[in-house]
């Protein structure tokens, strides 16, 4: 009956037009009350408690890097690299858009901020080249969800500490299924776009690719920094978010030097809003987690896949299409949050790695990102590419399900990501 309290009194709040984090703290005064313990003394408790982790101090840094590398240059100049390895073959943009999400990826872990970068820049020239423009608009926001699977990730971040699992373990997995990612993308590309009638980019002189690398070098530099001081365990991932915070400022100041001084107030507000919204949605969902524990909703929601617990792949099944659907409905931080607290012992009982877990639970969050009705990436594109969203959705269909299918690859070889992320650990 809990069980039933919980997911009534969630949806209904969003039914109507809350938000999700006030629904959210609805959702866990309904079960208070229903089991008899309402005291708004636990409400401001696990609120405070949750904003209270050394670990979360990375999401505020990593949100700045990420607004001062697109403020500062870095986004361009991956993008110009990009162009003169692959730009003049055949669907060279398509490749260009791939390969720059990943490199993208590997510096600021936002969907949103990678995708718009890349829709800006590469929309227009996809469309003066004679490219699909929806398809090219599906392109890029499928490889904008990269970001949140190739580490630093926001997303493991907050996994991470709903789950208490190792953060600096989540990031080293994190790096062949976002890799593979990419790849299956490229091959998708080339089959959907190998009959399309475009111009190629002239190839560009050695020379230039020469300079290209130079100019782009500096901001190459921040995921080895940045991974390579986690491999090393010179620094926490909290730590390396601030390296990489003050890392972009340097670069964007005295590098490239397109970053003023004049606009750092905007890129400081703009970094402030958006770590001031998933902040409180880690705080509300800190207090439904805890009532989660105390009303046992785990072991209600484990009696009904019990026949599941010793199939571990098709338990993982079941909960991937799962996250699924829900994630069509949520953004990715609400599902991360909702569904870590439920899952987690789940998965604990039937002897899964939780890391593995973490990689596939928000390798399939990232894929929310790209269907209706929310598409927060599906958004992002249309408003910067201005393409129009209907146009998008038909565009990024071959790339949703190529993903996809990265999935159910991941579910059935587990070793593809556990392997790794021990090597690398």
């Amino acid at each position: 009956m809990t069980l039933l309290v919980f997911i009534g009194a969630l949806l209904g709040a969003m039914v109507i037009g809350v938000p999700v984090a006030f629904a959210l703290i609805f959702c866990g005064v309904m079960l208070m009350s229903f089991m008899g313990m309402f005291n708004t003394q636990i409400i401001a408790q696990n609120m405070l408690i949750g904003a209270d982790t050394f670990t979360l101090l990375a999401i505020p840094f990593f949100i700045l890097a990420g607004e001062l590398m697109n403020a500062g240059g870095l986004s361009k100049r991956i993008i110009d690299f990009a162009i003169t390895c692959v730009g003049h073959i055949r669907g060279g943009l398509g490749l260009v858009a791939i390969i720059a999400a990943v490199i993208m990826a590997s510096i600021s872990g936002s969907a949103a901020a990678d995708t718009a970068a890349l829709a800006a820049i590469l929309i227009p020239m996809m469309a003066k080249a004679g490219y699909n423009v929806p398809r090219s608009a599906g392109l890029i926001a499928a490889g904008g969800v990269i970001a949140p699977v190739i580490p630093p990730s926001m997303a493991f971040i907050i996994f991470g500490v709903a789950a208490n699992v190792s953060i600096s373990k989540l990031f080293m997995a994190g790096i062949v299924p976002g890799v593979l990612m990419g790849v299956v993308l490229i091959i998708t590309w080339l089959i959907v776009a190998r009959n399309d009638d475009v111009e190629t980019l002239p190839r560009a002189a050695w020379a230039d690719r020469g300079r290209a690398s130079a100019r782009a070098v500096w901001a190459l530099g921040m995921p080895v920094i940045i991974l390579g001081g986690i491999k090393l365990g010179v620094v926490t991932p909290t730590e390396a978010a601030v390296i990489a915070a003050f890392y972009a400022l340097f670069v964007g100041l005295f590098v490239y030097r397109e970053l003023k001084l004049s606009e750092l107030p905007a890129v400081l507000i703009a970094a402030g809003r958006t770590t001031a919204a998933i902040m409180f949605l880690v705080c509300a969902a800190l207090v439904s987690a805890w009532l989660i524990t105390a009303a046992n909703i785990p072991n209600e929601v484990a009696a009904y896949i019990e026949p599941l617990i010793d199939r571990p792949k098709l338990l993982m099944l079941a909960i991937m299409l799962l996250i699924l659907v829900v994630g069509t409905a949520l953004d990715l931080t609400p599902t991360i949050l909702i569904l870590t607290p439920v899952l987690m012992p789940i998965i604990i009982k039937a002897g899964i790695d939780p890391i593995y877990f973490g990689v596939m639970f928000i390798i399939n969050c990232c894929i929310g990102l790209l269907t209706p009705p929310i598409g927060v990436v599906l958004n992002v594109v249309s408003g910067v590419g201005r393409v129009p969203l209907g146009q998008v959705i038909g565009g990024v269909w071959p790339f949703l399900v190529a993903q996809v299918l990265v999935i159910l690859l991941l579910v059935m070889v587990p070793q593809i990501v556990i392997i790794p992320a021990n090597w690398f650990y």
